[in-house]
């Protein structure tokens, strides 16, 4: 079997991994395609990428925020005109459907150019001094070298929400790409080199988790860590990080729910539905898992929806008739197939789906049926934890105060999207729901770059990505310049 073999970057090289070993990176619609091999790292390239990082960062700091912006914008355009190609490599390794990878590269190309135009309003404060003859004022600078660890869902978009910012910030970068999707981390970074990027200002360490992310996370060298992935490898960084004294930035799991009223568009909250639910083989974050119905239209909402769910076409992401693509790994079915177990075990009702396919087509492959089950209830797993698959629970009740109060329920707090025609409910929906992301009249999914994305609770820790993502990768220091040609004491009683 030929594959092509891939190395990290480390100071503008491409290294073998010092173990000399690999992971085989697999399509996950047909495990026999390898997409290529790469670099099982350890500590030990970590180690080699941050020197190369330091040592860069000591002249990529100084170039004006201006000029690294104007790589960004480069590489925005040469990621415009690969976008194809990168988007039909993408699917081939993360398995999602052609238009959605395609709608990932675009985000990456969105997020360059906004982050472009970071580059000339990097703005600090001037402000009056307490004193005379006393100019006083803020600046952002950056803070070293700083860790990525990024998740597999979205495996050009997230990684440039992390890599952009950081980058027109003045960091150097070291990110780890998700050891199931390396390969569109690896386009991203070459556009960047492609663009001017000076080497060893990003590297790249491809690996498992447990060897280079928490690796990343301990180098005493590393001034800041941004992570996206579950909330238990979440915790584990952020307790360590903790430990170390480092700030970190942490984008987990969700357990989004979509409200329906009874004065809702049912066809518009269908749609909404379907895409919210399935989208992305309902392998996202902010994915549709909970659907609140209200009484007066769950009979009818509940019947249209799991018609549209069988009709739903599962397959090869790169075949223009298929509208679900496998989930990522074997593994990630499993997992769908234990919650819908458990639901079972727990009254939940099975409306359709269920269940792992197989055979034919699917022989090679890791997919799952688009699956509906009914009869949900708050207390149970199904509604409480989150699955990462095509799983979606139907809840129905009565009064819009109690699908609040249901939405809340969870630990998590990403999005949540509710569908009425009633202005008033719409704005105590904002008002009310504990999530970072609110949605009206939309789906629970479909962020924008430039708005901030993140959640509470167990998704998140405060910091966001888009609008707020520079206030993590840089730091304030204030200035102030006397020139009274004298002693002048702040803080001390200077009244005569």
């Amino acid at each position: 079997m030929s594959y092509p073999t891939f190395h990290n970057l480390i100071g503008g090289q491409w290294l073998p991994a010092v173990s000399g070993k690999s992971i085989l990176n697999l399509n996950p619609a047909d495990h026999r395609d390898v997409v290529g091999a790469f670099p099982s790292s350890h500590a030990e390239d970590v180690a080699l990428a941050m020197a190369a990082a330091q040592k860069a960062f000591v002249s990529w700091r100084l170039v004006p925020a201006p000029k690294r912006a104007e790589i960004l914008m480069r590489a925005g355009l040469l990621l415009k005109d690969r976008k194809e190609q990168y988007a039909r490599e993408m699917t081939r390794e993360m398995g999602k459907v052609l238009t959605e990878t395609r709608g990932d590269v675009q985000e990456a190309i969105d997020e360059a150019f906004y982050v472009a135009g970071e580059g000339r309003r990097l703005f600090g404060q001037t402000t009056p001094s307490e004193l005379p003859n006393k100019f006083a004022m803020s600046l952002r600078v950056p803070l070293g070298v700083v860790g990525l660890i990024t998740p597999w869902n979205f495996p050009m978009a997230i990684p440039a929400w992390k890599l952009f910012p950081a980058l027109v910030g003045g960091n150097a970068c070291v990110i780890k790409p998700a050891s199931a999707t390396p390969l569109s981390v690896y386009n991203l970074v070459q556009a960047l080199v492609d663009a001017g990027l000076p080497p060893g200002v990003v590297n790249i360490v491809s690996g498992s988790g447990p060897a280079v992310g928490m690796a990343l996370v301990e180098h005493p060298g590393v001034r800041a860590v941004s992570f996206t992935g579950s909330s238990e490898v979440g915790s584990q960084v952020a307790q360590r990080a903790a430990a170390l004294f480092k700030p970190v930035s942490l984008e987990m799991g969700g357990k989004n729910a979509q409200i329906v009223l009874d004065d809702a568009n049912l066809e518009l909250a269908l749609d909404g539905a379907l895409w919210g639910a399935f989208g992305t083989t309902g392998q996202r974050c902010t994915a549709t898992s909970r659907i609140l119905l209200q009484k007066g239209i769950a009979a009818r909402f509940t019947a249209e929806f799991v018609s549209r769910a069988q009709k739903l076409v599962v397959g090869n992401g790169l075949e223009a008739s298929v509208e679900v693509g496998p989930q990522i790994n074997p593994s990630q079915v499993e997992t769908s197939a234990k919650y819908v177990a458990i639901a079972l075990a727990e009254g939940a009702k099975l409306l359709t789906g269920g269940h792992p396919l197989t055979e034919g087509a699917y022989a090679h492959g890791s997919f799952f049926e688009p699956t509906v089950l009914g009869g949900v209830t708050p207390s149970m797993r199904i509604a409480r934890e989150e699955v990462f698959g095509p799983v979606v629970g139907l809840m129905e009740f009565d009064s819009f105060e109690q699908a609040i109060e249901i939405a809340n329920s969870t630990d998590y707090g990403l999005s949540t999207a509710i569908y009425t025609k009633d202005v008033n409910r719409a704005f105590t929906a904002m008002r009310d729901l504990e999530t970072g992301i609110a949605y009206i009249n939309a789906p629970t999914i479909g962020a924008e770059v430039h708005l901030p994305f993140g959640g509470v609770k167990r998704t998140g820790n405060g910091h966001r990505e888009g609008l707020g993502a520079i206030d993590f990768f840089t730091t304030w220091k204030a200035v102030y310049v006397d020139y009274s040609d004298k002693l002048q004491r702040a803080q001390i009683d200077n009244a005569e």
